[in-house]
């Protein structure tokens, strides 16, 4: 058939369109303020093979996520799969990326022949565990984090199945999440719906044979991304601090990664054997991180589906810390991902300098549950406000203030400050850019924040997962690096406590004050090479001190 190359470009924008319009309708539905305000979801569209035609990640360690599991899903049902049916997943042993992270899938049927798949897949405010919220920092094996949910049938050609929803909300704390998989089942019935309607405008074979073309069209963009990366073998490694179990714990992150003219090839088999603590990544999580930090350096308009990934390659072992065995912990596996994108920024940086950032803040958050005194019902916040720091700067631009760590890249919005108050039983006090926290450089690095909450309601239980409280991120070619991560909480009776980067908190008393610092990004290049008038803007806009910008830029203000 002959392929008409503005059809092709059709069918990306309406592929994108519709995801996007997924993403908009699980916004607008679903009722924690994980998804509908800070956005911690994925939708996507897959053909009848499970292979992508287009993502909205609105969470970019998501990007990696839903794939693989459609083909589980087509593996295990081959032939029972039907008009009407919606399957759910969570399984990080089978190809899922953490517990909380719920997906949901539903076949697309055009006159009778299975033609792709809508999915969404969102942090579910609980998944039950031992733990309220679903990290665990104490767990050792995933029964103690999670109910697994092996994909399973949830409506039956059309028909809602009882027992299968009874048996597993009953192993989930949080009414809400059940009207969250409602909201996702919604947002794919739209999807599906869309498709449909796309594929009878322009028939089957036009529609098989275009998105192949698409396919194709994608893979020769990225090919030729990668073949503008010189040809060699580099090397790279980071570092992960503190399994929850181990005090002065470390575990490297080693990659090798092999450019061969249109293909690349990341291997981190020499990366730490997994933990005994829940600080493991899974297969999924990991090969996120890898695609959405090699995303970051490439063209920005290469669309996102199945043949964007095609020459990329993922070595990623089991056994290691980076796709741990069953029954393993891994909660923890998402918050890999700064760590991956280190190891590859600085395996990759002298080939292609102008490509990478320097490096950005690692995750330091606090996870508060307990029971809210207005409504006596049990809440559940990720402190989205406070977690937040900056990026790496690179050359030619300063680093983002204020984004996030790296697997979020901006994705992950800020709670609203009323709504948060509404939520939580808790008062925020204050939270702003902090002042100094970018590093220096000829580019200086994005800034973090400081945050002040007044913790109420008594008896808060406080979990913290994260990095960066022991080393600060880096600097490349002669940028500095930023700040530690800091939480630290005050008691009613002046007691402070400074609590561990994997930490679980229990009866926190009335009026405890939460502070917490969020570093900013590295710098790029030498601070003495930037230019005055950007320093002096600095300094005007409370960015950077009169002290700093002496004693970094050289640059003395009265």
């Amino acid at each position: 058939m002959p392929i008409d190359k503005i059809l092709v470009s059709i069918f990306q924008r309406a592929f994108k369109s519709i995801t996007d319009e997924m993403s908009i309708s699980l916004t607008k539905t679903t009722r924690s303020p994980i998804l509908c305000e800070a956005k911690d979801f994925v939708t996507g569209l897959y053909d009848a093979k499970g292979q992508m035609l287009e993502q909205t990640e609105n969470l970019p360690i998501l990007s990696f996520s839903l794939g693989p599991v459609c083909r589980v899903i087509l593996e295990q049902y081959k032939k029972d799969i039907h008009e009407g049916d919606v399957i759910i997943h969570n399984d990080v042993f089978s190809m899922g990326n953490q517990n909380n992270d719920v997906a949901i899938f539903k076949p697309i049927f055009f006159e009778k022949t299975l033609i792709g798949w809508a999915a969404a897949k969102g942090h579910q405010a609980d998944i039950g565990g031992a733990v309220q919220g679903g990290y665990n920092p104490n767990a050792t094996e995933v029964w103690q984090e999670a109910i697994r949910i092996p994909a399973v049938k949830l409506y039956e050609k059309g028909q809602l199945r009882k027992d299968v929803w009874n048996l597993i909300f009953a192993n989930i704390r949080l009414q809400m999440v059940q009207e969250d998989i409602k909201a996702q089942i919604g947002a794919c019935t739209l999807g599906e719906r869309r498709l449909q309607n796309f594929v009878a405008k322009y028939g089957l074979t036009i529609f098989e044979a275009h998105k192949q073309a698409l396919f194709d069209s994608t893979e020769k963009m990225m090919r030729a991304e990668i073949k503008s990366i010189p040809n060699g073998t580099y090397k790279g490694s980071s570092m992960v601090y503190y399994d929850g179990k181990h005090k002065g714990s470390k575990f490297p992150i080693r990659t090798e990664i092999t450019v061969k003219n249109e293909e690349i090839i990341f291997d981190f088999s020499k990366s730490s054997p997994q933990t005994k603590g829940f600080v493991n990544g899974t297969y999924t999580s990991t090969c996120s991180a890898i695609t959405l930090t090699f995303l970051q350096m490439v063209n920005p308009n290469i669309p996102h589906n199945e043949g964007m990934i095609k020459p990329l390659k993922y070595i990623v072992p089991e056994g290691t810390i980076l796709n741990a065995s069953y029954p393993a912990a891994t909660t923890f596996g998402n918050h890999l991902c700064p760590q991956v994108a280190d190891a590859i920024f600085k395996a990759l940086g002298p080939a292609v300098p102008n490509r990478i950032t320097a490096g950005w803040n690692h995750l330091l958050c606090s996870l508060f549950t307990g029971i809210h005194p207005r409504t006596e019902k049990k809440y559940v916040d990720i402190c989205f406000l406070g977690m937040k720091g900056g990026s790496g700067a690179m050359n030619g631009n300063d680093g983002y203030d204020h984004i996030g760590m790296i697997d979020a890249s901006g994705g992950v919005l800020d709670q609203d400050y009323e709504m948060y108050e509404q939520q939580t039983p808790h008062m925020i006090l204050q939270h702003e850019y902090l002042c100094d926290s970018g590093g220096a450089g000829q580019w200086r690095g994005g800034l973090g924040t400081i945050t002040k909450i007044n913790l109420r309601g008594g008896n808060t239980t406080m979990v913290v997962f994260g990095d960066g409280d022991v080393e600060t991120n880096y600097g490349l070619f002669g940028g500095k690096g930023s700040v530690l991560n800091k939480i630290e909480l005050t008691y009613p009776n002046k007691k402070k406590i400074t609590p561990m980067s994997k930490d679980l908190l229990e009866g926190i008393p009335d009026n405890t004050l939460y502070y917490q610092i969020a570093g900013g990004g590295g710098g790029y290049g030498n601070p003495k090479k930037r230019k005055k008038e950007n320093v002096l803007q600095d300094v005007k806009n409370e960015v950077v001190s009169k002290k700093i910008a002496e004693k970094m830029y050289g640059i003395k203000i009265k």
